[in-house]
């Protein structure tokens, strides 16, 4: 399929999700942009819902890189009715306050639908290749260390738990990536193949290029 019909499924799914209500984490990055933006045509009230993220980078929520302002600018600003809460990680903080605060305000929620991106190295989230993050079963969310900005995201265990997982991956560059996620047996090496819904659904929106790898 195109990356705009890859779009338009994911954020249909998501406007289902929205009109029916519950709790809804949402992904940053260049690609979900437009989801979003249709997502908000298709469902313009979100009052039944409570928004999360699966992650995000240790930025104020006014910058450009955080996940939060995307979702803002995409989404949230396009709504006629907005949801009855944000839960916004926040960024400003230490990584480790951040994710504290972000791990005491999930205690007893259960998502029901996460949409993911993937990176040309198989990461979701913030769920590194091979990172210790990967092997953290208690807690809901925690601080990851990078080389360029620390970040915060939710745990496998969270992911899991999540009746709908919907991933929404484009780009020739993802292909390889694709291919070890979702053609090969899961690998802490590539961790979205370690996502997948544990009792329910797990939906992967893919473009031609993303595809290039696993199409026949």
């Amino acid at each position: 399929m195109s990356a705009d019909a890859a779009r338009r499924g994911a954020a249909a799914l998501l406007a289902e999700q929205a009109a029916g209500g519950g709790h809804i984490a949402l992904s940053g990055g260049s690609t979900p942009g437009p989801a979003y933006e249709v997502a908000a045509e298709l469902q313009p009230d979100w009052s039944r819902t409570e928004l999360w993220f699966a992650d995000e980078r240790c930025v104020r929520p006014d910058d450009e890189r955080s996940n939060y302002r995307l979702v803002r600018e995409r989404l949230l600003d396009r709504l006629e009715r907005g949801p009855a809460a944000e839960h916004r990680i926040r960024g400003e903080l230490s990584p480790e306050e951040a994710a504290d605060a972000y791990e005491a305000e999930l205690r007893g929620v259960v998502l029901e639908l996460v949409l993911l991106g993937m990176g040309a190295d198989g990461h979701t989230a913030s769920l590194f290749p091979n990172h210790l993050a990967l092997e953290e079963r208690e807690r809901n969310a925690v601080a990851v260390q990078r080389p360029d900005l620390p970040r915060v995201t939710l745990t496998l265990p969270v992911l899991r738990a999540t009746p709908q997982v919907v991933f929404l991956v484009t780009g020739e560059d993802k292909a390889e990536a694709v291919r070890r996620a979702f053609a090969e047996p899961p690998s802490p090496a590539t961790p979205a193949s370690l996502v997948r819904a544990a009792d329910g659904a797990t939906y992967a929106f893919l473009d031609r290029a993303a595809a290039a790898a696993i199409s026949p």
